[in-house]
């Protein structure tokens, strides 16, 4: 076929102006099916403890209550003396107790380095936590190493954390099943078309896919915010959750279950979130199967949430498989509505 030079500078400029993102209205994509460039992995695991991550919490307790090796000495030093005696009669109480613990020892693990080369004699270090240690890290690089640490110390005890909870795997972005945490855009968004496939694998402990909007993206050696404080949509059925800071409930008026769903969530779903930043507002459409016609399931309006911000997958806990392909997005789109209703 022949092309004249007019028509060669035209395609030239379609080509151009869907190279940039969402530019002149056109969606673009936010992944190309074989890498993860352009997302962002945070594992809440990697810098802090939660009471799953304790394995196994009896022999966990008897340590701290009476380990004679330097570092249960070191913590029991560093407990609240509630806690102390909470973890001497265990496992009476165990849920709370365990919890508590988990809060006094994350305030241990975001502080000053807990490394001394005599209390960590009798420790194996893994070839990650003496790589960290050589680096003399600060901010949430040193809350990563305080956790290895502290793993190292007990094998045993605590489950090792990972720094990667997301993965490609047959042209899609899955989730490890690592721990609680998010991937989420390296770029911020205001007012956009969000479009993307999706299913839940699996859950033990089980638990909906989340998507976050309007988050807050931490600032380089920051301690992100839980979820990144963002507005959950769980997908496809329409569950949410707020957590914002001050928050963190399932929120009031601002969330409107617009149609009662019972997608398979095992199934895949084409999803369509519109949001606008500027203005609070956020809609949620699904079609399952993909390519049928989608229903509205759930609407958000709070104008004082509105953030520009990235947008994530959260893994909310261990234990999830979670799949996303055929992600792309609209940057402020003239169509003002959900099209996949149409």
């Amino acid at each position: 076929m022949n092309l004249n030079r007019r028509t060669l500078v035209k395609l030239a400029g379609i080509a151009a102006a869907r190279s940039i993102v969402g530019a002149g209205n056109m969606p673009a994509s936010l992944f190309d099916g074989k890498t993860l460039d352009g997302w962002i992995q945070i594992e809440n695991s990697a810098t802090s403890l939660s009471s799953g991550g304790i394995i196994d919490p009896a022999a966990f307790a008897a340590k701290l209550t009476n380990g004679p090796d330097a570092i249960s000495v070191f913590l029991r030093g560093r407990l609240q003396d509630s806690v102390k005696a909470d973890l001497a009669a265990y496992p009476a109480n165990a849920k709370a107790v365990i919890s508590a613990l988990v809060k006094d020892l994350n305030q241990v693990i975001a502080g000053p380095s807990i490394y001394d080369k005599p209390r960590f004699s009798g420790a194996a270090l893994r070839s990650e936590t003496e790589q960290l240690l050589k680096q003399n890290p600060s901010g949430l690089q040193l809350a990563r190493l305080n956790k290895l640490l502290l793993e190292d110390a007990y094998p045993l005890e605590l489950a090792k954390s990972s720094l990667t909870g997301w993965v490609v795997k047959d042209g899609a972005m899955a989730s490890t099943g690592a721990g609680r945490g998010v991937i989420y855009t390296a770029k911020d968004y205001s007012r956009f078309r969000l479009m993307f496939t999706m299913r839940h694998v699996s859950g033990n402990p089980d638990h909906q896919a989340c998507v976050l909007i309007f988050c807050s993206r931490p600032q380089p050696g920051e301690k992100p915010l839980d979820a990144l404080g963002g507005i959950q949509f769980q997908v496809p059925n329409g569950g949410h959750w707020d957590y914002r800071p001050g928050m963190n409930n399932n929120g009031g008026q601002e969330f409107t279950s617009v149609t009662k769903t019972r997608f398979d969530a095992h199934e895949w779903s084409r999803v369509e979130i519109l949001a606008d930043a500027t203005k609070g507002t956020a809609r949620m459409a699904v079609a399952q199967p993909p390519g049928s016609k989608a229903v509205e399931v759930l609407d958000f309006n709070d104008a004082a949430a509105g953030k520009v911000g990235p947008i994530a997958w959260q893994m909310h806990n261990a234990g999830l498989f979670d799949e996303y392909k055929d992600v792309t997005i609209e940057l402020d789109p003239k169509d003002d509505d959900l099209i996949t209703l149409k």
